[in-house]
């Protein structure tokens, strides 16, 4: 395959829309890879060209980190590579303070990732989840201190509602703070929530959105079915779980995987692949995180990006996958938006207005040989 790189964002950072998620690198938790499994695959995704690694500091008890930083370092690629991380859970029980976002939390958490890491930047540094609490305003104004320190290149946030995205964007450029410049959420076939708030907060206001779980936690791949027996993977281990990203079995999800499969067969791909390559391809999605527990997998999965869907087969995907507009959004729609207009038709800009910028082609030569 060939990996091409986009900006992430409004930085300047570029990364490759295939991103490799290390959260199964460790079997701390009961499931995912060992060590040689994870290096494998490590070397796998860089070598396919790939320079963008995902991660967080309580990840599998920290292995994952010190083991993303390990394989780093062993080949030589830290300039190369481009590390996310992530703050916000806690990491020692009874004291308050060990997690959370606020300002003490989150200058413990960048020093413990840099150790493990092995390293003395983090190119990317996420706020794991909102906690409810802490002010934007302290969140913001802590990773901007970082940024002017250098431990930090750019900043993110993960799992936040999108009014405090939205503030915290605010909060930034009145202030003249490092911006938001990436979004990590899930979205996939099965979670398309995303679509209403965060893609155009991301499209207009500059944060690129890192997608996790693709696959719906490993429902989309193909391996699970309403009437299976025995456990085909970590969702089963799930069935009765309160998480509330592990819930993925109810009917609404499994016309998906049906339709997915048909889909998938009508292309010659993989199901897998199919669902990958559906979110790489929306709007506002910056790098689709990948997360495997076995090298095939990741292979399968690098190759999502070498083929189209074709717009009917899309519209097909779409269907089974759609569901209602939530209030206030139902008025966002032609059937009332006419009425705003007067019935003209009306939009931001005519198409081709800012056609994408692509660099690519031979580089010329400087030497006179």
């Amino acid at each position: 395959m060939t990996m091409t790189y986009y900006t992430l964002g409004n930085s300047g950072l570029r990364v490759s829309r295939l991103a490799l998620g290390t959260m199964t690198f460790g079997t701390e938790w009961g499931w995912g890879a060992d060590r040689d499994t994870a290096r494998a695959m490590f070397d796998a995704y860089v070598e396919a060209g790939g320079n963008f690694f995902g991660t967080a500091d309580l990840y599998t008890a920290g292995t994952a980190e010190t083991w993303l930083g390990e394989f780093v370092a062993e080949r030589g690629l830290r300039d190369k590579a481009v590390i996310a991380t992530k703050f916000t859970m806690n990491s020692e029980a009874g004291n308050p303070n060990a997690g959370g976002n606020g300002r003490k939390n989150i200058m413990r958490a960048v020093d413990a990732s840099l150790k493990r890491l092995g390293t003395d930047y983090i190119d990317l540094y996420l706020l794991h989840v909102w906690d409810r609490i802490t002010p934007a305003e302290e969140v913001l104004r802590t990773l901007d201190d970082l940024v002017r320190a250098g431990k930090v290149r750019h900043i993110g946030l993960s799992d936040v509602p999108a009014w405090y995205a939205g503030r915290a964007q605010a909060i930034a450029e009145l202030r003249g703070y490092e911006p938001v410049s990436a979004l990590q959420l899930e979205y996939s076939l099965a979670e398309r929530a995303i679509e209403h708030e965060y893609v155009p907060f991301a499209t207009r206001h500059g944060a690129g959105i890192m997608v996790w779980s693709p696959l719906a936690s490993g429902l989309l791949s193909g391996k699970y079915r309403p009437t299976q027996a025995g456990n085909a993977g970590r969702l089963d281990g799930f069935r009765n779980t309160t998480h509330p990203s592990f819930q993925k079995f109810s009917d609404r999800n499994w016309a998906i995987v049906a339709e997915l499969e048909k889909v998938a067969a009508e292309l010659g791909r993989s199901m897998a692949q199919v669902a990958l390559n559906w979110v790489a391809t929306q709007s506002g999605i910056a790098s689709v995180i990948l997360g495997a527990t076995k090298l095939n997998q990741l292979e399968d999965n690098l190759g999502a990006l070498d083929f189209s869907i074709p717009a009917e087969l899309r519209a097909r995907l779409e269907k089974v996958s759609a569901t209602p507009a939530p209030f206030p959004h139902s008025y966002f729609g032609p059937e009332i938006q006419v009425r705003v207009t007067g019935g003209a038709v009306t939009g931001d800009k005519p198409a081709g207005y800012s056609p994408a910028v692509i660099i690519e082609g031979e580089a010329v030569s400087i030497s006179s040989n």
